[in-house]
């Protein structure tokens, strides 16, 4: 294993979001610098980084400066291209690493990934032409959702199927795009847990919360979450089982189903994730801080809630309502700095206290 980075070192992140910026936020406060690689000009991560290399990902001298900028590299999203990866790998550590990158980009790949450890999932299939949805349908049932394999995201590159008849539109609708077919699953709730490794193999995992989605947006995300201590505890060591197998370095969300039969595996995120944002108030060391920790190869922090927190997205109009939440003195804001309100479009969250753990 290297050595710690030492203060003063620099972060190289992947992507210039919102994630990037709390990531460039907790990276200082342990004393790193930050170094933002987005080809976006104005992006919220280089309000706060030291440095903003704005290039597309494409170019690979831009990639070739970024990382000599960096002592490490990490990532605020996954759908980072393998050309850009292929040049970076070779100048720098990259964590998490590219075998977490492969099993969650792809939506096929990361199901059998998930069965193959003996986790369960919604069933599923894979799609390319008409005629493996109508056998998808025979096999699984209705009703159902299909999803692009790749690149979706809030809601984004998915249809419903409720009817036979609604087959070829949904297919249309992916444009060619390799897709998913998944059937309904029974649950009561959505829960997620953060959960951190490090390159020592030490696992943290804070408390799972309840999610709470609109229009394929989560909106709300309660700790605790309603689970049993058995549900708790299953939750946690199904998430470590996860970083382990993948001998994973940093911090991953995995959202789970709560059925009546156990937790289902819904997805799993290799990044610091927006239904582990209730933790920059629940938690002495935060998801960002914890993520940081680990790619820096420095010890984890203790996890531990030390008060219930409801985080709420503010989504685009939502803006509107920041004075009445600023006079509010059991919130907390976190608005990202975007310079344009659009609708669907995740500007800040709130985290309310609203009592001790």
């Amino acid at each position: 294993m290297t050595e710690p980075l030492k203060t003063g070192a620099t972060i190289g992140i992947l992507g210039g979001g919102q994630l990037g910026r709390m990531l460039s936020v907790a990276a200082s406060r342990l004393g790193f610098k930050t170094c933002i690689f987005e080809p976006g000009e104005d992006c919220p991560a280089s309000h706060v980084a030291n440095r903003h290399i704005c290039a597309p990902y494409e170019d690979a001298d831009a990639l070739r400066s970024f990382a000599d900028a960096c002592d490490v590299i990490t990532f605020e999203f996954e759908n980072i291209p393998t050309s850009a990866l292929d040049i970076l790998e070779k100048l720098r550590p990259v964590h998490p690493d590219r075998k977490a990158l492969r099993v969650s980009q792809d939506r096929l790949v990361e199901k059998a990934f998930l069965n193959d450890l003996g986790l369960t999932t919604a069933p599923y299939a894979a799609v390319d032409e008409l005629e493996d949805i109508t056998q998808a349908m025979e096999e699984i049932g209705l009703p159902a959702i299909l999803k692009t394999r790749r690149f979706g995201y809030d809601g984004k590159g998915q249809v419903r199927i409720t009817d036979p008849k609604d087959a070829q539109s949904a297919l249309a609708e992916l444009n060619g795009a390799p897709g998913i077919y998944e059937g309904f699953v029974d649950f009561s709730h959505e829960v997620s847990v953060i959960a951190a490794r490090n390159a020592a193999g030490d696992v943290s995992a804070f408390d799972p919360g309840q999610n709470v989605h609109e229009d394929g947006i989560l909106r709300t995300t309660t700790t605790p979450a309603r689970l049993s201590a058995s549900q708790r505890s299953d939750a946690v060591l199904l998430a470590a089982k996860i970083l382990n197998k993948l001998d994973y370095v940093g911090v991953m969300g995995v959202e789970l189903f709560v059925t009546a039969g156990g937790l289902i595996v819904n997805e799993i995120a290799p990044r610091v994730h927006n239904s582990g944002h209730w933790t920059q108030n629940g938690c002495t060391v935060d998801q960002f801080e914890q993520h940081i920790r680990a790619v820096a190869g420095w010890p984890l922090g203790d996890g531990k809630r030390h008060s219930n927190v409801v985080m709420e997205n503010l989504i685009g109009d939502d803006m509107d309502r920041v004075p009445e939440l600023a006079r509010d003195g059991a919130c907390a804001l976190h608005l990202y700095g975007k310079a344009d309100v659009k609708p669907g479009r995740k500007m800040g969250h709130v985290n309310r206290v609203t009592g001790p753990a």
